[in-house]
């Protein structure tokens, strides 16, 4: 344990210990130091590993917090992020995204797949008659 009074000797946790440091350093420098070390980090990070590595990781991570949360957990935030987005973005927003979202799609699945599905919905609408 460490010594945080020595007046009085009174002992502190590391963790205690921890936070004290870590309060004196927030307080010595400031948000750009923090960026600029984190930016420095992430670059060295990411010329060490590979996106792959960076794939895996975010995968495991994934099915983490997947094990960890029900469907209605996935279901607030998602809406808490669908509420928010609606409210910072405008029209133009969702017109890009929509196209981008589009394009990838064609570039990916080609004509043959809007075919599939436009005969599928076409089948749906008609069963729904």
């Amino acid at each position: 344990m460490a010594n945080n009074n020595k007046n009085n000797n009174q002992k502190i946790s590391y963790e205690q210990a921890g936070q004290k440091g870590g309060e004196k350093v927030s307080n010595k420098y400031n948000q750009k130091h923090f960026e600029e070390i984190g930016q420095k980090g992430g670059e060295k990070t990411s010329e060490k590993y590979s996106q792959e590595h960076f794939e895996d990781i975010g995968q495991k991570g994934g099915k983490t917090t997947s094990n960890k949360y029900n469907q209605d957990h996935f279901e607030e935030i998602g809406k808490k992020g669908g509420e928010s987005t609606s409210q910072n973005k405008d029209k133009d927003f969702y017109q890009e995204i929509g196209k981008k979202g589009g394009e990838t799609t064609s570039e990916k699945h080609g004509e043959e797949f809007y075919e599939d599905i436009g005969k599928k919905g076409g089948r749906n609408s008609n069963s729904n008659r």
